[in-house]
């Protein structure tokens, strides 16, 4: 027995044995629709009618839109609402939305956050070296390796510059 599905047309082969007279629940294996199938009444040739000769016409068959609310909501059950107004709701500020904040935002603000460290430990190294003596030789050890970070960096980048 020829199987047409009525969603996306695509035809199956079934034993004519599967289908009881009661008919029996079917599933496309293409795009997941489901229907009830009764069993076709085969017509004597004697009654079939001649059928008369058309000229080709290439069939088309309708194209199924896999994004179509109608289409997930058949085969996997996703009910898509209006996207003009989730996306207002996206955009409008929600007090309660926690907000996130990318990596490369992190990457800024560890940066600015440890430059403003450091700017704050050179303009008070003097009163620190006066109230703690023995902290001198890291605060000294401290800028030392930020100048030499600072040489290296430019000597990188004037590599490829020239």
């Amino acid at each position: 027995m020829l199987v047409n599905c009525k969603s996306c047309l695509k035809k199956f082969v079934l034993p004519d044995s599967a289908i009881s007279e009661s008919g029996r629940l079917v599933q496309c294996g293409s795009c997941g629709n489901k229907w009830t199938q009764f069993p076709v009444k085969n017509i004597p040739i004697d009654e079939k009618k001649p059928i008369k000769s058309k000229p080709a016409i290439k069939a088309t068959r309708p194209r199924k839109n896999l994004y179509s609310r109608e289409y997930l909501k058949k085969k996997h059950g996703i009910d898509i609402h209006n996207t003009q107004i989730e996306t207002k709701k996206k955009t409008s500020h929600d007090p309660n939305k926690e907000s996130s904040f990318g990596f490369y935002s992190y990457v800024i603000f560890l940066f600015v956050f440890f430059a403003t460290l450091i700017s704050i430990l050179n303009l008070t190294k003097e009163i620190i070296i006066v109230k703690f003596p023995a902290l001198e030789v890291y605060i000294n050890y401290l800028f030392e390796v930020i100048d030499i970070i600072k040489i290296s960096l430019t000597e990188f980048i004037n590599q490829f510059s020239v």
